[in-house]
């Protein structure tokens, strides 16, 4: 369930697991003090979150939060981004601009991938820490700042530091307190009630009642190891209240992006990337009107062939639907019979059709 992120406190944040609460008592210090913090997480793990709660909580609250990710950006750019720029300063520069840094004045600074940051970046934020002052790109006159920095990496910055990626010196200056937000795969005592809390939001937003979740539905969410965290865990849940049509989520609900899918403990991502490319180079049509064909009939698939449930998972029209079907193969003879579209105002199956069992009631 994603919070208002301009009213989202630490004190929000529950949890049951232990390595959790560390990250959370220490986030609880941070709040106290203008002290520099480094979150350290994996994509989806919610380090943004967590940035914004700190921000809320701390003596600067209601003063400006600015985000930046620098993660793939020209110096030129990066720097007129995080610094301002004045008219003039290079083509394309039509009036003075302030920088993210002079925005974030008397608030809280967040950089996001910061691990990725140029080197040329990395010796202008130094500066810009060290003595609370910068010059806009194309001005010669300085001007005082006074931010606090968060920043967010998904790998650990002393590693960067030792591969020689990451300035030393920048390292220590934004080490002041590091906060290791843990994997979901290592918080499963925590999938029900996130689950629970996911699905009712989810629900809510799409005007459904949804009231359980068949128990085979639950073991096949529990069982998942949730390569990407919070993100992927919302996305499913989101996926899986647009499939119902009745009041339980059913096994056949649940279905995972086939992208995260892990393929084995030995294979990284990028060698299976790799293997995934070089096996398909000599067969498949890699164009992109190919690869949007596949991933319409893909999504078509998911949704038992459903027009109006694919047409609102890919967020198309259902004429532009229509154009995308007509230009795939014809489906095989033997393949599933169309599933029936309902109308908006048909009656759902009533939970008294669900297979017998224990059905996970979803809590108020």
């Amino acid at each position: 369930m994603q919070p208002a992120l301009s009213t989202l406190k630490l004190e929000q944040f529950t949890t049951t697991n232990q390595a959790m609460a560390n990250c959370l008592r220490l986030g609880a210090l941070a709040c106290k003090s203008d002290v520099p913090v480094v979150i350290l997480g994996e994509t989806g793990t919610g380090k943004t979150l967590l940035a914004h709660a700190i921000h809320n909580s701390s003596l600067r609250a209601g003063k400006p939060f600015i985000a930046f990710n620098a993660s793939a950006m020209s110096d030129t750019l990066l720097e007129s981004q995080l610094f301002g720029h004045e008219r003039g300063a290079f083509t394309g520069a039509q009036s003075t601009v302030k920088g993210k840094f002079e925005l974030a004045h008397g608030g809280t600074l967040f950089l996001d991938e910061i691990s990725e940051m140029s080197s040329l970046a990395q010796v202008k934020i130094l500066r810009a820490l060290e003595y609370g002052e910068f010059e806009r790109l194309g001005s010669e006159r300085m001007l005082r700042c006074d931010v606090r920095v968060i920043c967010a990496a998904n790998c650990s910055l002393r590693e960067r530091v030792a591969q020689g990626k990451f300035r030393e010196d920048l390292f220590h200056r934004l080490n002041g307190l590091t906060l290791l937000i843990p994997p979901l795969r290592e918080r499963t005592e925590e999938l029900p009630s996130l689950i629970a809390a996911e699905l009712k939001a989810a629900a809510a937003r799409e005007g459904k009642m949804i009231t359980a979740i068949h128990p085979e539905a639950m073991a096949r969410l529990l069982a998942y190891d949730w390569r990407g965290n919070l993100r992927e865990l919302s996305h499913t849940v989101r996926t899986m209240v647009l499939f119902c049509e009745g009041e339980v989520i059913r096994p056949e609900h649940v279905i995972f992006s086939p992208d995260l899918v892990h393929t084995g403990e030995d294979e990284t991502p990028a060698k299976s990337s790799r293997h995934a490319i070089d096996s398909a180079t000599d067969t498949t049509d890699l164009s992109l009107g190919a690869a949007v064909a596949r991933h319409v009939e893909f999504v078509y698939g998911l949704a038992h062939r459903n027009q109006r449930q694919t047409a609102r998972l890919l967020g198309i029209s259902r004429s532009t639907l229509a154009r995308h079907l007509r230009s795939l193969p014809k489906a095989d003879a033997t393949g599933p019979e169309p599933k029936p579209e309902r109308s908006e105002n048909e009656a759902t199956p009533a939970a008294a059709e669900t297979a017998p069992g224990k059905l996970a009631p979803i809590s108020s």
